[in-house]
Order: structure tokens, then sequence, then C-alpha cells
């Protein structure tokens, strides 16, 4: 009797470990495409910050706010009577 209950026992032990084994294999699979999709959403995210560190150097050029000053905000360059000095 005693040696049914060890090999009851050792079987149980295998399907266990074998129920384990095909469970941690899923998670990992899961937890592997889950990765992969983190990682595509990091690339699509690097280079949306590239175009807009690009767009940023675009709108940021000295001759587009030169430009716009002249032109939307009527302003001009001073003259040098208009100009005045000021000293520390």
């Amino acid at each position: 009797m005693n040696l049914r209950v060890s090999i009851l026992l050792a079987l149980l032990l295998v399907v266990v470990t074998a129920l384990s084994l095909v469970w941690a294999r899923h998670e990992s699979r899961v937890l592997f495409v889950e990765l992969q999709s983190l990682e595509s959403e990091r690339d699509e995210m690097n280079m949306d910050w590239g175009r807009l560190q690009l767009e940023q150097s675009a709108w940021a050029t000295k001759a587009r706010i030169e430009r716009i000053a002249r032109e939307e905000l009527d302003m001009q360059r001073p003259v040098d009577v208009e100009m005045v000095l000021v000293e520390p």
C-alpha cells in the first residue's frame, strides 16, 4: 500500500510539474508579445520625437522669426540714432 501511495504521489507531482511548465511557457510567450509591442511603440515614439525636433528647429530659424516680426508684427530694425547703449 505504501508503494502505491508513493507512485500516485510521484505521478501527481509529475502532472503538476508538467502543468506548471505549460503555464510558464504560455506566460513567457504572452510577455514576449507584449515586449515586442512595447518596443514597436517605443520606436514609433522615437521617430515622432525626431520629427518634432526637426519641426521645432524649422519653426525657430532666425530668418522665419525675422520675417514674422516684419510682416505680421510690423516691426522694423531701429536705425543707429534710435539705439541707446546701456552700460553696467
